[in-house]
């Protein structure tokens, strides 16, 4: 099953709780009126898009009738499917290319799947002819570094890590500096994932950025906030507290498959301003895919073309 398979699959649950409501409602009404608009409303919240995502679409819907691009409540759907796809895409600056090594900073609340995220970035990278290597940053969890170690010879790259409780400063300095001699392409970054003390952590990570500045320039290059999509308004709450703590570049949405609350990727991007550039889809270790705005509307708006599907399963 090709990648755009599994993502229309995945998004099966919320396109049923969403967007399938939405299309019900409007094909229900000849004329666009109030009462329309306030159905629209109750089943947006009810797609956990959030109340302030919920209100930027009504509004895009008003325009769009105010516009007369909207002309009936047929013209609704494939209206709000260009909407999501500008939203989506819009201020998203493609991943820059470095010279030297790329260090990622990978952050995130225990439980969402950080671990698991950089072994299949690892993976990934590494059978697009990247060099990869990873740094255990999280030396406060027990047994993080050795579910990064299998990972690690899983993918057949190398792993800096050092004991349990040391400062994971100093892990990201060895880490950098072993990559920077190894001319890696990429250093993937774990780091900490303890909320409940926000002081630390943001103390934790920007000692971590500063030493690994000292050693490549301009490090960390990206630093990616993993995110349960079946956690929807509190993955967006999470988002919010990291992104008070340390500059974000980028979301990963794990467990989509697991969900009907896919529509959280318009929450973050709307809220945050953040793009979803990784997007996770099953257990598989090839299921974590770079995001595509487009691919995502098409699957869960299911106006999939077959090309689609046939590039996916080249790909």
């Amino acid at each position: 099953m090709g990648f755009f398979s599994k993502l229309k699959d995945s998004l099966e649950k919320t396109k049923k709780s969403l967007f399938t409501g939405i299309e019900t409602v409007v094909l229900g009404y000849a004329n666009i009126d109030d009462e329309m608009y306030d159905d629209l409303e109750a089943v947006m919240l009810t797609g956990d898009i959030g109340i302030e995502t919920t209100d930027y679409l009504l509004e895009q819907i008003r325009e769009g009738v105010k516009s007369k691009e909207i002309k009936d409540g047929s013209d609704v759907v494939p209206y709000l499917e260009k909407v999501v796809v500008k939203l989506l895409e819009e201020n998203d600056e493609p991943e820059q290319d470095t010279e030297g090594t790329k260090v990622i900073f990978i952050v995130g609340v225990n439980g969402v799947g950080k671990t698991t995220t950089i072994g299949k970035l690892a993976k990934y990278y590494t059978e697009h002819g990247k060099s990869v290597m990873i740094a255990a940053g999280d030396t406060f969890r027990a047994a993080a570094s050795d579910q990064l170690t299998i990972w690690a010879q899983r993918v057949g790259v190398s792993i800096i890590k050092h004991r349990e409780g040391a400062d994971a400063a100093a892990v990201v300095y060895d880490a950098t500096a072993s990559a920077k001699a190894r001319h890696a392409d990429i250093l993937l970054v774990d780091t900490a994932g303890r909320l409940h003390t926000k002081n630390n952590l943001m103390e934790e990570l920007r000692k971590m950025a500063r030493v690994a500045a000292k050693n490549i320039e301009g490090a960390p290059h990206e630093t990616l906030l993993v995110l349960d999509a079946t956690t929807g308004q509190n993955a967006v709450s999470q988002a919010k507290l990291f992104g008070e703590v340390v500059p974000l570049t980028g979301v990963v949405l794990t467990k989509l498959d697991g969900t009907a609350k896919g529509g959280i990727v318009l929450s973050i991007k709307r809220i945050l301003g953040v793009p979803v550039r990784w997007v996770g889809v099953g257990e598989g270790a090839d299921d974590l895919q770079p995001f595509d705005a487009a691919q995502f509307a098409d699957a869960l708006f299911e106006r999939a073309g077959a090309e689609m599907e046939e590039d996916s399963e080249k790909g």
